[in-house]
């Protein structure tokens, strides 16, 4: 009875549901106090000069052909505390900075089923911000920001103790973090691109069972973070061009029990960082043209990495330890020198991944200048046949003789700039 009671009350709405079609700012404001639940607001194009909007019933606000709601610097410009809401079509000018208040071009708060969908945002100190949301989507968005410095820059697209929220195909650009995720459990974040962002293109933390994937972080300051979380997956990713003297493509810190498989991480300093990661899978993935590959530190352990390609990398393995407790097998490296005397496909002697003159660089930085001269190949060639200084059972015993063939990532997204 409860059920058809609802459903009854849905048709109504319905069926009864008004259009405001708005052309000014007094009307804006006076149909948003005016309208019924369910009632949808049609936003003409034009210039509106607002800040500071609540909507506290659940509404459709869409616009026609991108409406410009300028908040001037002053303030944000829609707060939603109503679940059903939609917001569609507009584009969201000069929110205001602020160190004390998170103001946002669209801030949702303690809402469920909450829709923003294919809007603009241009120089907003957040873009868009969900707080204690339940199963809402933020959809085909783009959000463009010129940032200045860290502390008076806001998050692009920012989650904060919310449950089954859906990020997807959105373009994030200039801003503190591309996507930023604090408390999100059980959600996706699905073929977006971050670019061009001071910190992270993402960065997550305490938010455990979630799922990347198609996503692209590109030439971000640091490219992805991921902490203190557990229960990660992240599939089909592209990370490229996050150079600089602390860039990477991922860092893992204090992560377990999680799945990065089948991504392409393409010249960054470092492709993945590891500090206290346990019990990962690293599956299928592409490490090509980093300065690093994956640099694993002493404390991570009981980690399996399997079936991935290695190649052009400066190093592609570096570690802080001289024991380091993790699972290598199955990889191609494009240095190894082995031979397959039986010719099924796999080297019939080990590899070992960490260089001295990388271990030496882990010692004593200043020794990167002798990065490709005659003396950094000879050690390496001194401790391959007497090792010495690298991790004795950080090794492959099982190295593909020639690359591992992998399905390309298909990237289609709906968002232009």
């Amino acid at each position: 009875m409860r059920n058809l009671t609802i459903l009854f009350v849905f048709v109504a709405n319905v069926l009864f549901a008004k259009t405001w079609r708005v052309s000014n700012v007094n009307a804006l404001y006076q149909s948003i106090q005016k309208a019924s639940a369910g009632d949808s607001i049609l936003i003409l194009k034009g210039l509106y000069k607002i800040k500071n909007i609540e909507i506290n019933k659940p509404l459709i606000i869409v616009g026609k052909d991108f409406p410009v709601l300028d908040a001037q610097f002053k303030g944000e410009i829609l707060t939603i505390k109503a679940s059903g809401t939609q917001v569609k079509g507009i584009e969201f000018h000069n929110v205001g900075e602020t160190s004390s208040i998170d103001w946002a071009g669209v801030k949702v708060l303690e809402s469920e089923n909450v829709i923003v969908e294919n809007n603009r945002f241009r120089n907003c100190y957040f873009g868009v911000y969900l707080s204690a949301c339940l199963k809402s989507k933020v959809l085909n968005n783009q959000v463009i920001g010129q940032p200045k410095d860290e502390q008076t820059t806001g998050n692009g697209i920012h989650a904060w103790k919310c449950d089954s929220i859906l990020i997807a195909n959105n373009y994030v650009q200039g801003h503190r973090d591309g996507i930023y995720f604090e408390f999100v459990t059980n959600s996706n974040v699905i073929r977006n691109y971050t670019t061009r962002n001071i910190r992270y293109g993402l960065h997550f933390m305490f938010s455990h069972n979630d799922t990347y994937e198609f996503n692209q972080f590109v030439t971000n300051g640091a490219g992805v973070a991921v902490m203190y979380t557990k229960h990660v997956t992240m599939k089909n990713n592209v990370f490229r061009d996050n150079w600089g003297g602390a860039a990477y493509g991922i860092l893992l810190k204090d992560i377990a029990d999680s799945h990065i498989e089948h991504n392409q991480f393409q010249s960054n300093t470092v492709g993945i960082y590891m500090e206290g990661c346990s019990r990962t899978t690293f599956l299928q993935n592409e490490f090509s043209q980093n300065g690093i590959a994956m640099r694993i530190q002493a404390n991570c352990d009981d980690n399996s990495i399997k079936t991935n390609n290695f190649l052009a990398n400066t190093f592609d393995v570096a570690t802080n330890g001289n024991s380091v407790y993790n699972d290598l097998a199955q990889n191609y490296w494009d240095r190894y020198d082995g031979y397959d005397l039986n010719r099924d496909g796999v080297g019939d002697i080990s590899y070992r991944p960490v260089s001295l003159f990388s271990t030496l660089i882990e010692r004593v930085p200043q020794a990167m200048m002798l990065l490709r001269s005659f003396t950094a190949t000879l050690l390496d060639k001194i401790e391959k046949i007497i090792p010495s200084l690298t991790p004795e059972n950080l090794k492959d015993e099982k190295p593909m003789m020639k690359p591992i063939k992998l399905e390309p990532i298909s990237l289609d997204m709906r968002v232009k700039t």
